[in-house]
């Protein structure tokens, strides 16, 4: 095997490990609240099962980190690329702060607020994704209909919560 190859499967793994992290970060503030918090908040009817969560959640970090890969095993030398990136790093970090903001805090009122700017930096990186690679760009759509669903809930779990 050589060189570039090593490289590749090394930014690989990095790319699905530290999207799979981000997600482990935040199940560190919803997984306490869940049977405790969320159990006891009014629903809407549409409100998946709880078990729904956590496959969906593990598929869509994958996803993630395979279409941040492939951006970055283009290099880094082309402005387009960091700047894509950077994007993705915000849309991660603002993923993370949803879990501590609605479960962590259970304060679903500024988790609405924080996966609306979640939702913008999704729509932003997958803009910025295509421009690179069509297949990393379309990789983050399942991604985007979730969190717009997740953000439909967040708001009806907060209207019906407070």
């Amino acid at each position: 095997m050589d060189k570039a190859n090593l490289i590749d499967i090394f930014k690989f793994l990095i790319s699905l490990f530290t999207c799979q992290f981000a997600g482990f970060i935040g199940s560190l503030f919803t997984t306490p609240a869940i049977p405790i918090w969320y159990a006891c908040l009014k629903k809407p009817t549409f409100a998946p099962p709880n078990s729904v969560f956590g496959p969906v959640w593990i598929t869509l970090f994958a996803l993630m980190g395979i279409s941040a890969f492939l951006i970055w095993r283009r290099g880094l030398n082309d402005p387009l690329i960091k700047a894509a990136l950077i994007v993705f790093i915000m849309q991660l970090l603002f993923n993370i702060l949803w879990s501590i903001t609605f479960f962590g805090m259970k304060l679903p009122l500024v988790g609405l607020i924080d996966i609306v700017i979640l939702w913008v930096f999704i729509l932003l990186t997958i803009k910025s994704f295509l421009k690179i690679s069509k297949i990393a760009g379309l990789l983050l759509v399942p991604y985007l209909l979730w969190v717009s669903f997740a953000t439909v809930l967040n708001f009806f779990l907060w209207r019906l919560n407070i």
